[in-house]
């Protein structure tokens, strides 16, 4: 996975130096509309934004696993379980400023009964004759509000209340090359309050994704975050990889994806991915997302 993202980091630095010389239709316009549709590419943030007072209600679910000993016929490939789901409303406040809130069922590695809010704001908007790419910045904080387990070894134990918390940041930098193709790279910082023995609390990372429209109502969409730390810490955690159909229209973005992480939202599938697409632990999920426009 680690070749994966050197090549994908290394072809978007490649586009981004010389996207002078690439024919485009996009540049004549004065500024994009979007870069990814929506405001998420699968799992993590996308650089885009709400527009001005726009709200949107989030639905987003995933399954159990769709093979390996977990899933098959018995489970009907995941359908029977539940991973995780989560419920969320975001607001564009300006065109370069919105927030969100949600909340999560929760994976239970380790966390369940979660509820996050985020705050985005976009600080470079790709631009003919000024700029070749956009970029936006992402604070989430998380809170789990789960009855504290009475085993001390536990994460879930919470020794102090604020060990409840954890936070992300982000800095997400796109670009749309043409009207079929975007790409994106996302490097992010992970906090947790609290962590078990053999963890650490700080936790950087680089998300990837893209793009490609096929018609003008589908596309297909990849992402792919690798988490780096100390090789003796973390052993069981793995890289994020999910590919999903997206379909749009003026107010619903309809996505269907398949990753192999089975919590929601970066302060999950960062840090506790521990699924193996080999070995069958990837499931079915499903993002409805719902605009209204206060006119």
């Amino acid at each position: 996975m680690s070749k994966f993202l050197t090549v994908f980091s290394l072809v978007f630095l490649y586009n981004f130096v010389f996207s002078q010389a690439i024919p485009d239709t996009i540049f004549e316009q004065q500024e994009l509309d979007y870069t990814f549709t929506g405001t998420r590419v699968i799992n993590g943030h996308s650089v885009d934004m709400l527009p001005k007072r726009t709200m949107e209600f989030r639905i987003e679910h995933k399954f159990g696993d769709l093979a390996g000993t977990n899933g098959g016929v018995q489970s009907m490939f995941g359908f029977d379980n539940l991973s995780d789901m989560r419920i969320a409303l975001e607001y564009g406040v300006t065109d370069k400023l919105m927030f969100g809130f949600g909340r999560c069922k929760g994976a239970g590695k380790p966390y369940r009964s979660l509820l996050d809010g985020h705050v985005k704001y976009s600080i470079l908007k790709q631009k003919k004759g000024k700029s070749f790419v956009s970029m936006s910045l992402i604070g989430t904080a998380g809170f789990t509000y789960m009855t504290a387990s009475n085993d001390q070894s536990l994460v879930s134990n919470f020794p102090k209340f604020s060990h409840r918390f954890s936070y992300v940041s982000q800095l997400n930098v796109a670009r749309r090359f043409n009207d079929r193709l975007s790409l994106c790279i996302m490097p992010t910082y992970v906090h947790r309050n609290y962590v078990a023995a053999n963890d650490q609390n700080e936790l950087f990372a680089v998300g990837s994704g893209i793009r490609f429209r096929i018609s003008s109502r589908f596309a297909i969409i990849g992402e792919y975050y690798h988490a780096f730390a100390s090789p003796n810490m973390r052993t069981n955690s793995k890289s994020s990889l999910g590919i999903a159909l997206e379909w749009f229209t003026f107010g619903h973005n309809f996505t269907i994806n398949i990753t192999n992480s089975s919590g929601i939202g970066e302060l999950q599938f960062i840090p506790y991915t521990t699924e193996k697409w080999s070995l069958g632990q990837f499931r079915l999920g499903f993002c409805i997302g719902r605009k209204f426009t206060k006119e």
